[in-house]
Protein backbone atom coordinates (compact mmCIF):
# COMPACT_ATOMS: atom_id res chain seq x y z
CA UNK A 1 0.00 0.00 0.00
CA UNK A 2 2.85 2.50 0.77
CA UNK A 3 3.80 1.96 -2.78
CA UNK A 4 0.82 3.01 -3.99
CA UNK A 5 1.02 5.92 -1.74
CA UNK A 6 4.30 6.76 -3.05
CA UNK A 7 3.24 6.62 -6.83
CA UNK A 8 0.16 8.39 -5.90
CA UNK A 9 2.17 11.40 -4.40
CA UNK A 10 4.94 11.24 -7.18
CA UNK A 11 2.23 11.58 -10.05
CA UNK A 12 0.63 14.85 -8.14
CA UNK A 13 4.26 16.71 -7.86
CA UNK A 14 4.55 15.56 -11.81
CA UNK A 15 0.99 17.28 -12.21
CA UNK A 16 2.32 19.96 -10.52
CA UNK A 17 5.14 20.59 -12.27
CA UNK A 18 3.11 20.21 -15.69
CA UNK A 19 0.70 23.05 -14.19
CA UNK A 20 3.60 25.32 -13.57
CA UNK A 21 4.91 25.24 -17.29
CA UNK A 22 0.60 25.86 -18.24
CA UNK A 23 1.17 28.99 -16.12
CA UNK A 24 4.88 30.29 -17.82
CA UNK A 25 3.38 29.89 -21.10
CA UNK A 26 -0.51 31.65 -20.21
CA UNK A 27 1.82 34.17 -19.21
CA UNK A 28 4.29 33.77 -22.04
CA UNK A 29 0.77 34.11 -24.75
CA UNK A 30 -0.29 37.31 -22.41
CA UNK A 31 2.97 38.86 -22.80
CA UNK A 32 4.23 38.05 -26.10
CA UNK A 33 0.69 36.46 -27.69
CA UNK A 34 2.22 36.72 -31.72
CA UNK A 35 5.94 36.41 -30.97
CA UNK A 36 4.91 32.81 -29.37
CA UNK A 37 2.79 32.03 -31.55
CA UNK A 38 5.21 32.01 -34.47
CA UNK A 39 7.46 30.57 -32.45
CA UNK A 40 5.64 27.48 -31.39
CA UNK A 41 4.68 26.73 -35.21
CA UNK A 42 8.46 27.10 -36.39
CA UNK A 43 9.91 24.88 -33.77
CA UNK A 44 7.26 22.54 -34.11
CA UNK A 45 7.87 22.79 -38.12
CA UNK A 46 11.84 22.64 -37.82
CA UNK A 47 11.33 19.49 -35.87
CA UNK A 48 9.09 17.92 -38.19
CA UNK A 49 11.77 18.98 -40.79
CA UNK A 50 14.47 17.64 -38.87
CA UNK A 51 12.72 14.37 -37.87
CA UNK A 52 12.23 13.90 -41.27
CA UNK A 53 15.64 14.54 -42.79
CA UNK A 54 17.27 12.00 -39.61
CA UNK A 55 14.55 9.11 -41.41
CA UNK A 56 15.77 9.80 -44.76
CA UNK A 57 19.70 9.71 -44.01
CA UNK A 58 18.44 6.72 -42.19
CA UNK A 59 16.61 5.09 -44.83
CA UNK A 60 19.92 5.98 -47.53
CA UNK A 61 22.20 4.33 -44.62
CA UNK A 62 20.21 1.31 -44.30
CA UNK A 63 18.85 0.84 -47.93
CA UNK A 64 21.66 -1.64 -48.77
CA UNK A 65 21.06 -3.82 -45.92
CA UNK A 66 17.61 -4.59 -46.28
CA UNK A 67 14.09 -3.47 -48.46
CA UNK A 68 12.17 -3.30 -45.26
CA UNK A 69 13.30 0.41 -44.69
CA UNK A 70 11.41 1.54 -47.61
CA UNK A 71 8.65 3.06 -44.87
CA UNK A 72 11.56 4.96 -43.66
CA UNK A 73 11.72 7.38 -46.53
CA UNK A 74 8.56 7.65 -46.97
CA UNK A 75 7.98 8.65 -43.15
CA UNK A 76 10.99 11.14 -43.99
CA UNK A 77 9.50 12.73 -47.17
CA UNK A 78 6.11 13.47 -45.21
CA UNK A 79 7.71 14.67 -42.12
CA UNK A 80 9.67 16.99 -44.20
CA UNK A 81 6.55 18.33 -46.29
CA UNK A 82 4.50 18.52 -43.18
CA UNK A 83 7.26 20.57 -41.89
CA UNK A 84 7.37 23.08 -44.70
CA UNK A 85 3.15 23.37 -44.34
CA UNK A 86 3.09 24.24 -40.76
CA UNK A 87 5.98 27.04 -41.31
CA UNK A 88 3.94 28.55 -44.22
CA UNK A 89 0.62 27.98 -42.18
CA UNK A 90 2.01 29.27 -39.32
CA UNK A 91 -1.61 31.26 -38.42
CA UNK A 92 -3.20 28.71 -39.09
CA UNK A 93 -1.20 26.20 -36.35
CA UNK A 94 -1.86 29.20 -33.99
CA UNK A 95 -5.44 28.12 -34.24
CA UNK A 96 -4.92 24.55 -33.58
CA UNK A 97 -2.65 25.11 -30.90
CA UNK A 98 -5.94 26.68 -29.11
CA UNK A 99 -7.86 23.76 -29.49
CA UNK A 100 -4.98 20.89 -28.46
CA UNK A 101 -4.67 22.95 -25.05
CA UNK A 102 -8.44 23.35 -24.84
CA UNK A 103 -8.39 19.25 -25.43
CA UNK A 104 -5.17 18.77 -22.30
CA UNK A 105 -7.52 21.28 -20.23
CA UNK A 106 -10.45 18.73 -21.02
CA UNK A 107 -8.96 15.57 -20.35
CA UNK A 108 -7.30 17.18 -17.06
CA UNK A 109 -10.49 17.86 -15.83
CA UNK A 110 -11.73 14.77 -16.47
CA UNK A 111 -8.80 12.88 -14.44
CA UNK A 112 -9.60 15.58 -11.95
CA UNK A 113 -12.95 14.98 -11.47
CA UNK A 114 -12.04 11.08 -11.28
CA UNK A 115 -9.66 12.46 -8.83
CA UNK A 116 -12.42 13.72 -6.61
CA UNK A 117 -14.58 10.67 -6.84
CA UNK A 118 -11.95 8.79 -5.27
CA UNK A 119 -11.61 10.80 -2.14
CA UNK A 120 -15.58 11.08 -1.75
CA UNK A 121 -14.69 7.48 -1.37
CA UNK A 122 -12.10 7.41 1.33
CA UNK A 123 -14.67 9.85 2.83
CA UNK A 124 -12.42 12.81 3.05
CA UNK A 125 -14.75 16.15 2.87
CA UNK A 126 -12.41 18.09 0.40
CA UNK A 127 -13.62 16.15 -2.51
CA UNK A 128 -16.66 18.80 -3.39
CA UNK A 129 -13.87 21.07 -3.72
CA UNK A 130 -11.93 19.17 -5.72
CA UNK A 131 -14.60 18.49 -7.98
CA UNK A 132 -15.92 22.05 -8.03
CA UNK A 133 -12.36 23.00 -9.52
CA UNK A 134 -12.84 19.79 -12.35
CA UNK A 135 -15.54 21.45 -13.25
CA UNK A 136 -14.08 25.11 -13.54
CA UNK A 137 -11.41 23.74 -15.58
CA UNK A 138 -13.58 21.74 -17.56
CA UNK A 139 -15.56 25.11 -18.93
CA UNK A 140 -11.92 26.49 -19.36
CA UNK A 141 -11.48 24.02 -21.62
CA UNK A 142 -14.37 24.16 -23.88
CA UNK A 143 -14.12 27.55 -24.07
CA UNK A 144 -10.17 27.31 -25.39
CA UNK A 145 -11.75 24.73 -27.66
CA UNK A 146 -15.10 25.83 -28.86
CA UNK A 147 -14.11 29.86 -28.93
CA UNK A 148 -10.79 29.25 -31.39
CA UNK A 149 -11.20 33.11 -32.70
CA UNK A 150 -9.78 33.40 -29.02
CA UNK A 151 -7.47 36.09 -28.74
CA UNK A 152 -3.83 34.01 -27.62
CA UNK A 153 -4.06 36.40 -24.34
CA UNK A 154 -7.44 35.10 -23.78
CA UNK A 155 -6.00 31.61 -24.19
CA UNK A 156 -3.14 32.25 -21.66
CA UNK A 157 -5.72 33.75 -19.12
CA UNK A 158 -6.97 30.15 -19.41
CA UNK A 159 -4.22 28.59 -19.08
CA UNK A 160 -3.01 30.65 -15.75
CA UNK A 161 -6.15 29.76 -14.16
CA UNK A 162 -6.32 26.21 -15.42
CA UNK A 163 -2.89 25.91 -13.65
CA UNK A 164 -3.80 27.56 -10.44
CA UNK A 165 -6.57 25.40 -10.19
CA UNK A 166 -4.92 22.16 -11.16
CA UNK A 167 -2.06 22.96 -8.30
CA UNK A 168 -4.76 23.58 -5.13
CA UNK A 169 -6.69 20.48 -6.66
CA UNK A 170 -3.17 18.54 -6.37
CA UNK A 171 -1.94 20.10 -3.09
CA UNK A 172 -5.47 19.11 -1.93
CA UNK A 173 -5.12 15.32 -3.64
CA UNK A 174 -1.40 15.27 -2.09
CA UNK A 175 -2.46 16.02 1.59
CA UNK A 176 -5.26 13.33 1.01
CA UNK A 177 -2.97 10.19 0.09
CA UNK A 178 -2.35 9.67 3.59
CA UNK A 179 -5.57 8.83 4.39
CA UNK A 180 -5.85 5.89 1.47
CA UNK A 181 -6.09 2.42 2.86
Amino acid sequence: MQYLKDLLKKSGWMSIAESLVFAILGIILIWQKDAIMSMIAYILGAVFILLGIIKVINYVQTKSKSDLYNYELVYGIMAVIIGIVIMVYSSTISKIFGIIIGMWIVYSSVVRASSALKLKQIKSNIWIYSLVIAIIMLICGLVVIFNTGAIPATIGAIMITYAVLDIIENVIFINNVKKLG
